[in-house]
């Protein structure tokens, strides 16, 4: 058995401290070393040499208006696209898997195929399919940017669909619906108040990864001559490399400012729950001075 490897304890054949450390050291690396490296890019002073922050001053003091004005419209698409598509998601798969698991489960097998089938399309080919279906979309409800919500819920539907149904694995969803509904209650408790709440898990990180895969989505946006935040990006560059990178920083960090904000939501309230159980614990009952119990 290798050395990094515990034998005892409560998980066999878990990782040591020190494994781990260098496990999430490595991976660490890998995102920080490229955004150091960008930051370092900004703050060159070209051929004079050395550094200051003059790149980022003229971008403030400017006020992000003027010329670059149009990223800041892109990043409000991009997020408002990132919400409509994690809307999607909830809205329309979490119901079908679910029913899918409970009524249907036959078809399980084709949900899952047609689940996964995006992932194998190139991004190309499924613009050059969506293509006529956007042209009448644009007919009905007209072109805004938001109609890219409809081809982007396709487009993060594997991975979606892959974090919700390993969390709907590990829960008997069956039993749990069947309970709630002896109990006298409706679908829509049963769905809201006992299945969603034990996917939370499997959800959030499906909402994780839709939020990532679009504010990072660049060729079905472009091909269809909508403008997101990379497009924009894409555009800056050409005249202001600079300031493109400073641009994508700025949006690095909104974007993890978003993904923190779903995670704060999703996240269960451990403080009230070790509150609870601290209270209910009989170690922290006062001792009685005379030694006997209560």
């Amino acid at each position: 058995m290798s050395g990094g490897l515990r034998s005892t304890g409560v998980v066999a054949h878990a990782p040591s401290r020190l494994v781990r450390g260098l496990i999430l050291g490595v991976v660490g690396l890998v995102f920080v070393v490229p955004v150091l490296a960008m930051v370092e890019f900004t703050l060159r002073r070209g051929l004079v040499g050395g550094y200051d922050l003059h790149r980022w001053t003229e971008l403030f003091q400017g006020g992000l208006t003027g010329e670059y004005k149009p990223v800041l419209v892109a990043l409000g698409n991009s997020v408002g696209l990132a919400l409509g598509t994690v809307a999607i998601m909830l809205l329309l798969l979490v119901p079908t898997m679910l029913l899918v698991h409970i009524r249907f489960p036959r078809l399980r097998r084709t949900l899952e195929i047609i689940c996964i089938l995006p992932i194998s399309i190139p991004a190309i080919v499924l613009v050059v399919g969506l293509a006529p279906v956007f042209s009448v979309v644009a007919r009905l409800v007209g072109s805004g940017v938001w109609t890219l919500a409809l081809a982007y819920g396709i487009t993060v539907l594997p991975f979606a669909y892959r974090a919700i149904q390993a969390n709907l694995d590990g829960v008997d969803v069956r039993t749990l619906s069947e309970a709630a509904r002896t109990l006298g209650a409706g679908w829509g408790s049963v769905l809201l108040r006992v299945l969603v709440p034990n996917l939370r898990r499997g959800i959030l990180a499906g909402a994780f990864i839709a939020v990532a895969v679009v504010l990072g989505e660049f060729t079905i946006a472009s091909l269809l001559n909508r403008v997101n935040l990379q497009t924009a990006l894409v555009v800056v560059s050409k005249d202001d490399p600079y300031t493109a990178v400073i641009l994508s920083l700025i949006a690095l960090l909104v974007a993890f400012a978003l993904l923190m904000a779903i995670g704060r939501l999703g996240a269960p309230r451990r403080t009230r729950t070790r509150r609870a159980v601290t209270a209910s614990s009989p170690q922290t009952a006062t001792p009685n001075p005379t030694g006997d119990r209560p």
